[in-house]
């Protein structure tokens, strides 16, 4: 796996780059699709109608195939944010329900709700976890009659644990809370199950464990919340294609329903980014996210094992609640910078 996973990479100017949480290198297929797709811009007779739909179709079935997930529950992002974003402006709030988030969370994770409050009068909770994430005797604590919601992380930026998703979910399966999944620092490097998981939501960039571009993303929302969310925009490419334009002209009405391409990312014949993107998803999917995630905790292990006597682990050791951020600091932390 090792060789494979060389061979799919540039040579990273002879570097080892271990910050994968930040940006994951594009892979080198990723980067003959971005190529062809700034090939298509120079000329743009490339740029067909076909390719208008195939692009986003391609990515969105990628997508689907990562989360075990039929590619009509995927919505298209360029963020993590967009998703947070889409859920919390399209809930259908009610004066005085809560929103539950965790203290010391990415700020991604708060600020969309904090918006929500301001405008809307809904009550947003920072619980403040005695450790780093979000425990599930912390939550059943948290919640009240009025709690709607719940966003946290998967794993935690700030610290490298991951939280118990199947507890915390059951927990709010029992007490009719949505359960919104920040998935930035896992998703790619470790596996999940959207028809097992107990999710409502997840959302996720594209640039970091699954190495795409910058300024990409995926949201994924169950059935059952999808159907409960207003419309909060209305984007034209969603209800036509431009080949409708061609035909007698008709005033825009809006479709009826909901339907999912309408949460969609403005663009999303986005070439530059998802046809890339798309290529990255894929290769992940070809390696297998199990044997990703073996490979990582491989390495993982070997790091810790490593470390000098005057460095001090911050992050879980080992177990589930460990990942593949690995936080250290000098045991002198005067030393530490």
């Amino acid at each position: 796996m090792t060789e494979a996973l060389s061979n799919a990479f540039g040579d990273l100017d002879g570097r080892v780059w271990l910050n994968a949480a930040h940006q994951g290198p594009l892979p080198l297929a990723a980067a003959e699709e971005a190529r062809e797709a700034i090939a298509w811009k120079l000329s743009p007779r490339n740029l067909t109608s076909a390719r208008f739909s195939e692009v986003p179709e391609r990515l969105r079935g990628a997508f689907g195939r990562l989360l075990n997930a039929p590619p009509d529950e995927v919505v298209l992002a360029n963020s993590a944010s967009y998703g947070l974003h889409l859920v919390a402006n399209a809930y259908p709030w009610q004066a005085g329900d809560e929103v539950v988030v965790v203290a010391g969370d990415f700020p991604s994770d708060i600020l969309p709700w904090l918006a929500v409050e301001e405008r809307l009068g809904v009550r947003v909770r920072r619980v403040r976890p005695a450790r780093h994430v979000l425990e599930p005797d912390e939550l059943l604590a948290a919640l009240t009659p009025k709690t709607r919601l719940l966003c946290t992380t998967w794993v935690h930026s700030f610290s490298g644990y991951a939280i118990d998703m199947q507890r915390i979910g059951e927990i709010c399966r029992e007490n009719g809370v949505v359960f919104v999944l920040n998935a930035a620092q896992a998703l790619g490097a470790r596996s999940l199950d959207t028809r097992t998981a107990p999710i409502d939501a997840l959302v996720s960039v594209g640039f970091k464990w699954l190495c795409g571009p910058y300024g990409t993303g995926v949201c994924w929302l169950r059935p059952s919340l999808r159907e409960r969310l207003r419309r909060v925009k209305a984007y034209w490419l969603t209800m036509q294609s431009a080949d409708d334009l061609g035909g007698p002209v008709a005033d825009a009405v809006l479709e009826e329903g909901t339907n999912p391409r309408a949460l969609d990312v403005f663009g999303t014949a986005n070439f530059f980014n998802f046809k890339p993107l798309a290529a990255a998803v894929e290769h992940v999917l070809e390696i297998g996210t199990d044997r990703i995630e073996t490979h990582d905790q491989a390495l993982v292990s070997r790091l810790i094992a490593g470390l000098p006597s005057h460095c001090k682990l911050l992050s879980s050791a080992e177990g589930p609640r460990r990942s593949t951020l690995v936080f250290i600091s000098h045991r002198d932390a005067s030393q530490n910078r």
